[in-house]
C-alpha cells in the first residue's frame, strides 16, 4: 500500500498529511496565517509567503510524528504537492519543500493541481461513492461545475466568467464594514437576517453552467446606499440568498441535463456555507441521489487531498521531473 506525504501552499495555509492509497489519513496539519491578513481586508502574497518559510518545517514534522513515522527517514512512497493554481510566491516555498524532501528521502514527487485535490476530497470521507458525480466546486478564487465519471476523470462543465462566489463573499464583506474572510461573518449575521428585505438581481439565467458575481457585488453596493435603513443581518441574508440561488439553479439544471448522476457533491471553502449545505441536500432529495457534503475541515485547503490526488496521479502517470515549476493560473481543465 503506497504512503503519500502530501505539502500544500497555495495560499495563506501551510499544510502537510499523510494518506495511504486506501483513501486513510494518518494525519493533517494546518497552519494559518490569516490573522496577519485580516488587518488588510485579504491576502497579503509577501506576508503568506513569509509565513510559509516559518511554519513549513515544523508542519510536515509534525504531519509525520502524527501518523507514527520516523520525520528523519519515514517510510513513505512519494511526496505530493500543489503545484498550482495559487499565489506563485506560496506555490514556490512549497514546491521546493517538496522537492528538498523527496531529494533527501530518495523518493519521487508528484505535482498536483490544487482544484483536482478538491475533487478529491469527498473519497476521504466516502471512499464507497458512486459515480458518475456532479460536483459544485466554489472558494475564493474559482466556481465551477464538474462532471467526474471517476477518480481523476472530470469534465468542467461551466465555471464564473468574473469573480467566484468567494471573492464576491469577501468585497461584500469588506462594503459592510465585516472582518476577512467574509465568508463566515456573512453567513453568521445572515442567520439572523430576511433575505427579502433588497431585491438583488442574479445573474446568468441562461441554459448554460457557467456564473457571474461581479454584478452581485455592485447590486448589493448601490441597494444599500439607496436602502441605508435596512440592517447588516437582512443585507448579508439577501445577498447569500442570491449567490445560492444563482448557484444552486445551475446545479439543478446540470442534474436534470445529466441524468445517470450518482450523487451530488460539494467541494471547496465556500462549501462550507450553512445555505449552500442546506441546497444542495435539498437538490439531492429531489433527485433521490446522495449529498456529498464535505466536513468543514475537508472544505478548507488542507493537505490530505493533495495526498489523494497525488497518489492517483503517481499510480497513473507516474513522477513529475524535479524541473516542475509552480502553475499560478493552472486550470482544472488542462488536467486530464
Amino acid at each position: 500500500m503506497a504512503l503519500a506525504l502530501a505539502i500544500e501552499t497555495s495560499c495563506d495555509d501551510t499544510a502537510a498529511a499523510v494518506v495511504d492509497s486506501s483513501w486513510r489519513v494518518h494525519s493533517s496539519v494546518v497552519e494559518s496565517s490569516i490573522d496577519q491578513h485580516r488587518a488588510f481586508g485579504g491576502v497579503v502574497p509577501e506576508l503568506a509567503g513569509r509565513a510559509h518559510l516559518t511554519t513549513i518545517g515544523p508542519v510536515v514534522h509534525r504531519a509525520l510524528r502524527d501518523a507514527g513515522l520516523d520525520p528523519r527517514a519515514p517510510a513513505i512512497d512519494v511526496v505530493a504537492v500543489t503545484s498550482g493554481p495559487g499565489l506563485i510566491g506560496s506555490l514556490l516555498i512549497g514546491l521546493s519543500a517538496a522537492k528538498a524532501y523527496a531529494l533527501a528521502w530518495d523518493v519521487p514527487f508528484v505535482g498536483v493541481n490544487h482544484l483536482e485535490g478538491h475533487l478529491f476530497a469527498p473519497l476521504l470521507e466516502r471512499p464507497d461513492l458512486r459515480w458518475p458525480l456532479v460536483t459544485l466546486l466554489v472558494s475564493g478564487g474559482h466556481s465551477m461545475i464538474v462532471r467526474q465519471h471517476g477518480p481523476g476523470e472530470h469534465v468542467v462543465l461551466g465555471e464564473t466568467i468574473d469573480d467566484a462566489a468567494g471573492e464576491a463573499y469577501d468585497k461584500v464583506a469588506r462594503w459592510l464594514g465585516l472582518t476577512y474572510p467574509g465568508g463566515p461573518e456573512i453567513d453568521r449575521l445572515a442567520g439572523e437576517g430576511d433575505a427579502r428585505a433588497l431585491q438583488l438581481p442574479v445573474s446568468m439565467t441562461g441554459d448554460d453552467f457557467d456564473f457571474s458575481f461581479s454584478g452581485l457585488k455592485t447590486a448589493v453596493v448601490r441597494a444599500t446606499q439607496k436602502n441605508p435603513e435596512v440592517s447588516l443581518a437582512d443585507v448579508a441574508a439577501s445577498f447569500q440568498g442570491a449567490v445560492a440561488e444563482q448557484l444552486l439553479r445551475k446545479l439543478r439544471r446540470t442534474l436534470e441535463t445529466y441524468d445517470d448522476v450518482q450523487g451530488v457533491a460539494l467541494a471547496g471553502g465556500v462549501a462550507a456555507n450553512s445555505a449552500l449545505r442546506r441546497g444542495v441536500e435539498e437538490l439531492a432529495r429531489d433527485f433521490a441521489i446522495p449529498s456529498l457534503l464535505p466536513s468543514l475541515s475537508m472544505c478548507t485547503d488542507n493537505a490530505a487531498m493533495i495526498a489523494a490526488a497525488g497518489l492517483h496521479r503517481f499510480a497513473h502517470d507516474g513522477p513529475s521531473e524535479f524541473s516542475l515549476s509552480a502553475r499560478p493560473n493552472w486550470s482544472l481543465s488542462e488536467v486530464s
